[in-house]
């Protein structure tokens, strides 16, 4: 059997290099990356290999074969379980192995290769009323490999089964370089195919053989539930005629052979559907709910417990999607009907809820029928993992047993008994899923790098383990065996399975080349931890406070590898994931580099390294993450702390000098000298100089600088010579004061139209620019000044607006959290606002009464990075709304590319101009300047002129107040 155990990496490297045509890294930096995925568990694996095509997987294998390495296919790398960390070369199909090769839809199936994305395969399915059915949380970013390998289920798994229901053949290539395609095939066709000579006639002759004789024990030891993927699937070839290996290969983990194709069955998009939201007032009675609400026949019934649900509450990104939440529930059932008619589906509610009322089940029962509506629904269940996983603190919940599967009779007595177990070990627990086919993933809160804890998680496991067996469920209902699932597996199904299993994986794998480990042979579930007692990051000094998540240590540790970065089909993160399709380029990626180098693994200087420094390269700084990211995890913050210490050992270039000092600079050029300035900007002269000298890329112009200053307008300006009830005061940006007056002119007179008084607040810079570019300890010093001189306004019971969202966001976020004072974050937090949400707050708490006029007739508007991930768009969509005369829309787009300094430098200009063709320039051309297309970050106006040769405009200069005198 094949061990890794004396690899020659040189020789491996260069045999694999020499020969393949797809990316192969050997480097530290990427074998950390894939060393983790969503599990408990950490294995560096040997290296990394991105195949372009299939030759290119077989040509890898056969050197694997030879170097005596061991292989690891993996997709999206969200496992659960530990399945796709290893000490092998890991083969990653999700960055060019993603095509749908062909569509039937008279037969409804789709051949596929295996790195391609579920969302994206049913995006391009929708067209045709088709769907791939399996939908588990991860469908943003799970590839469908991943869910053959797994044998994913999913919410809808009460309607639709698992990924296993839906694999019609497999292309797979054996680790001994035969490829085999395995299909369903009548009693006839499968004797006929014994009897071909060579591995494809032998492995289905001998699975024949070993399964045959097992039939009786495989009817009495595989459970008789819904939600079973423990081991291998045996079960699919008892009682029925047709056999099809395909099914033995679904949630084989990689262990048997590597996937190249998929045809798998399409079902029809459901015509209607409806959902009701049961809120509980405890827990105890929602689990109790579950089988009366499933004799209703439902698509879906997923469970929300407290934690999940206050959690949401609080997330950025999901707090505005809760408007469902009714009270104060201990737990929620998302109950999802589909029908033919929408009578149907209205009437399946009505007799739930009369069943539910009747029993005196619930005191809420919210419905949503309009497609948002159940939207906004299905993605705070989608997310509830991540949230939960988002949890402050170095105690997390941990997947061991969350994958217990019960009979639904036995549920409400399973989760009474190993929660009450988990209490007398004084563990909390989180919750959530599907509670349907009686699989609600448990998740015990622990700190596994604690001995105590390990020791805990150890106890509840054996006692889960104990529990299932005796109410006859499985222990593995969706997420894999994997590291933590694997070393029960021989217990739980008796030796005449487990060596059956053995059998199989000898059978297809006899040298065991392929994810060893897995299914079979495993160690102890506490073996490979990646937060064991062994990880000891280094304490380390820094310039921000981290004043809600403790330390910067914690502040990496919340990305937990769920990989929700990884997504392309909508929302902003990652834009340069999204471009470059790199591991290292997500949001996970960054995360897991600042944690190795935290912890040491990439030496002393791992925290100043260059390697560090690369890895975050990319990041622009946009705080998608800080939303979108289930947990939060905030990588611009933690990229400026990086950018600080790493300046702090190697020094500034010319063009960090310039990013530093970018606001005096503003200062000193514009007005009286500002034409000469700009007009010298522009020469190509003074671009290949500028590019030369500083790696400003000579294919930019650097924005104007203004002639006349905003604050000579303001001083100059009468505010309507009237006597107004109500200020307001305007923070002065830079780009306001030195660079685009005009917004600033919009501003005021919008602000005047809604009778609010001006105040300019002269505060001095936000220093974005130094925060984004880790000039830490200048910002603060500068920075303290600014955010007093607006506090000063605050304690005179004023509001400050910002016009522009990077302003806003490091005045509310970034210079709060620098300084550290939580009551004066808290004072600005609460009091500077962005303009259109100033308006729309007052307007809602019913302090403004007012209409708007259009200055333009038709409007597409970008929302900026800062601004959607902190404030949001609502506001500025609302106000347009109410704006008689006035068609607007949203464009859904990410990223615009600029990010600031970083569409500027030379080395990122290429990349710049990609994320924002990805569908921002596409969606302007598109509309055929039919519309004024508003963008209220400075940046953003300028990259979109300069890729689609469109001006925007800011949303403030578009639209003026209208005040109803009678009132």
């Amino acid at each position: 059997m094949i061990m890794n155990t004396s690899i020659n990496r040189t020789s491996l490297e260069s045999d694999l290099k020499s020969t393949v045509k797809g990316e192969v890294y050997f480097d530290q930096k990427m074998r950390g990356l894939y060393s983790t995925d969503a599990s408990n568990y950490r294995i560096e694996p040997v290296a990394v290999f991105t195949p372009l095509n299939e030759d290119d997987v077989i040509l890898a294998v056969n050197i694997c074969r030879k170097h005596k390495v061991t292989v690891l296919p993996r997709g999206g790398g969200t496992s659960l379980g530990g399945q796709t960390v290893g000490h092998s070369l890991i083969i990653d199909f999700s960055k060019h192995m993603n095509a749908i090769v062909e569509v039937n839809r008279e037969e409804k199936w789709a051949r596929v290769q295996p790195g391609v994305v579920r969302d994206n395969l049913n995006d391009v399915l929708v067209k045709a009323n088709l769907l791939f059915a399996p939908d588990p949380a991860t469908t943003s970013r799970a590839n469908v490999g991943g869910m053959i390998g797994n044998n994913t289920a999913g919410t809808k798994s009460i309607l639709y089964g698992k990924t296993v229901d839906h694999v019609l053949e497999v292309k797979i290539l054996l680790s001994d370089g035969e490829i085999l395609h395995l299909k369903n095939l009548s009693p006839q066709h499968y004797q006929a195919q014994c009897q071909i000579s060579g591995r494809h006639g032998e492995i289905l002759s001998k699975v024949q053989d070993i399964v045959e004789p097992l039939h009786d024990e495989i009817k009495a030891q595989y459970p008789k539930v819904m939600r079973n993927v423990m081991g291998y699937n045996l079960n699919e070839f008892v009682d029925t005629t047709d056999w099809n290996l395909a099914k033995l290969f679904c949630g084989s983990e990689g262990t048997l052979g590597t996937l190249l194709e998929a045809k798998v069955n399409l079902v029809d998009l459901p015509k209607h559907a409806i959902v009701c939201i049961v809120h509980f007032s405890t827990l105890k009675e929602a689990v109790k709910a579950v089988e009366p609400i499933v004799a209703h026949g439902p698509s879906a019934v997923e469970i929300l417990d407290h934690d999940v649900i206050h959690l949401a509450q609080k997330n950025l990104q999901l707090a505005p999607l809760c408007e469902f939440f009714e009270g104060d529930p201990e737990a929620m059932l998302i109950v999802e009907f589909y029908g033919d008619t929408k009578k149907a589906v209205d009437q399946k509610v009505v007799d739930l809820i009369e069943d539910l009322k009747s029993k005196e089940l619930g005191f809420a029962y919210p419905i949503r029928s309009d497609g948002a509506g159940m939207a906004r629904v299905w993605e705070v269940r989608k997310n509830g993992l991540g949230i939960m996983l988002g949890r402050k603190g170095d105690a997390k919940p941990s997947p061991f047993i969350e994958d217990a599967a019960v009979p639904l009779n036995h549920l409400p007595d399973y989760i009474d008994l190993i929660l009450k177990y988990c209490a007398s070990l004084d563990v909390p627990v989180s919750m959530y899923a599907h509670a349907s086919v009686g699989l609600i993933h448990v998740r015990p809160i622990l700190d596994l790098r604690k001995q105590l804890d390990i020791d805990k998680m150890n106890k509840i496991a054996q006692r889960s383990f104990e529990l299932i067996k005796s109410y006859g469920g499985s222990l593995c209902g969706e997420h894999g065996d994997g590291l933590v699932r694997s070393p029960f597996i021989e217990t739980f199904y008796g030796p005449k399975i487990y060596n059956a299993f053995k059998e199989i994986k000898m059978l297809f794998d006899p040298l065991n080349l392929m994810n060893p480990g897995k299914i079979i042979d495993s160690e102890p579930m506490d073996h490979h931890l990646r937060y064991g007692t062994e990880y000891q990051p280094k304490a380390m000094k820094t310039e921000f406070h981290y004043l809600d998540d403790g330390s910067f240590g914690q502040a990496v540790e919340m990305c937990t590898g769920v990989g929700a970065c990884r997504q392309t089909l909508a929302g902003t993160m990652c834009p340069s994931f999204r471009a470059t399709r790199d591991e290292a380029d997500s949001t996970r990626g960054r995360a897991n580099a600042l944690r190795l180098a935290m912890a040491g693994d990439w030496g002393p200087d791992g925290m100043q390294s260059k390697a560090l420094f690369d890895t975050l390269d990319l990041c622009l700084s946009c705080k998608a993450c800080k939303s979108e990211c289930p947990s939060n995890v905030d990588v611009a913050k933690l990229k400026s702390e990086f950018l600080q210490q790493y300046r702090d050992k190697h020094g500034t270039t010319v063009r960090d000098g310039f990013i530093k000092n970018s606001h005096s600079m503003a200062e000193k050029f514009s007005g009286r000298l500002s034409p000469l300035i700009n007009r010298l900007q522009k020469t190509i002269l003074f671009r290949k100089i500028l590019e030369k000298v500083a790696k400003i890329d000579s294919r930019r112009i650097l924005p104007d600088f203004s002639r006349e200053l905003f604050e000579k307008w303001f001083n100059k300006y009468d505010q309507g010579n009237i006597k107004y009830e109500k200020k307001v005061v305007l923070f002065d940006d830079t780009y306001i004061r030195f660079h685009e007056p005009q917004v600033g002119v919009s501003a005021v007179e919008l602000l005047n139209s809604c009778g609010y008084e001006v105040i300019l607040a002269k505060a001095g810079c936000c220093q974005r620019p130094r925060i984004s570019n880790g000039f830490l300890k200048l910002a603060k010093e500068a920075g303290l000044k600014t955010i007093k001189g607006l506090d000063g306004y605050i304690q005179e019971g004023l509001k400050v607006v910002v016009c522009e969202p990077s302003c806003a966001s490091a005045l509310v976020d970034d210079l709060p959290d620098l300084i550290g004072d939580r009551d004066l974050r808290d004072r600005i937090k609460a009091n500077v606002l962005m303009i259109d949400v100033f308006l729309y707050e007052e307007i809602t708490a019913g302090r403004l009464e007012v209409k708007f006029k259009p200055i333009v007739d038709q409007v597409i508007y970008h929302g900026h990075c800062h601004q959607k991930a902190l404030f949001g768009t609502t506001a500025m969509k609302t106000l347009y709304e109410k704006t008689e005369g006035l068609s607007c829309s949203e464009i859904q787009a990410g990223c615009c590319g600029m990010a600031g300094s970083f569409g500027y430098e030379k080395e990122h200009y290429d990349l710049s101009m990609k994320i924002g063709e990805d569908r921002l320039f596409p969606a302007i051309r598109n509309d055929n300047k039919k519309s004024t297309v508003v963008a209220c970050g400075f940046s953003c106006r300028h990259q979109i002129e300069s890729g689609t040769q469109v001006k925007p405009v800011h949303w403030v200069e578009t639209i003026r107040g209208v005040i109803n005198k009678n009132k």
